[in-house]
């Protein structure tokens, strides 16, 4: 498995890590930054999920007023990780 880092914007986390399997089930999901005790939850709820169904529930999801969340930045990382962005 390969460690991704992405780069978040528009959220309080900072960046995301996480590793992809051969078979693009997430795994190893660390935010850096952001709310812990939402991020852990998150992180443990994808944890061997298909990066396609990860994306599929989390996409769009907006934080208030922002135009993203945190939840909505895995799901651009891994769209990016897996060359679909």
């Amino acid at each position: 498995m390969k460690q991704t880092t992405f780069e978040t914007w528009g959220t309080c986390s900072k960046f995301i890590n996480f590793e992809l399997d051969e078979e693009n089930r997430v795994h190893n999901v660390q935010f850096i930054g952001g709310c812990p005790g939402n991020t852990a939850g998150l992180a443990r709820l994808v944890e061997g999920m298909k990066a396609d169904d990860v994306v599929g529930r989390l996409k769009n999801i907006k934080c208030g007023a922002k135009q993203t969340s945190c939840p909505d930045q895995l799901a651009q990382a891994l769209e990016k990780e897996m060359g679909r962005v």
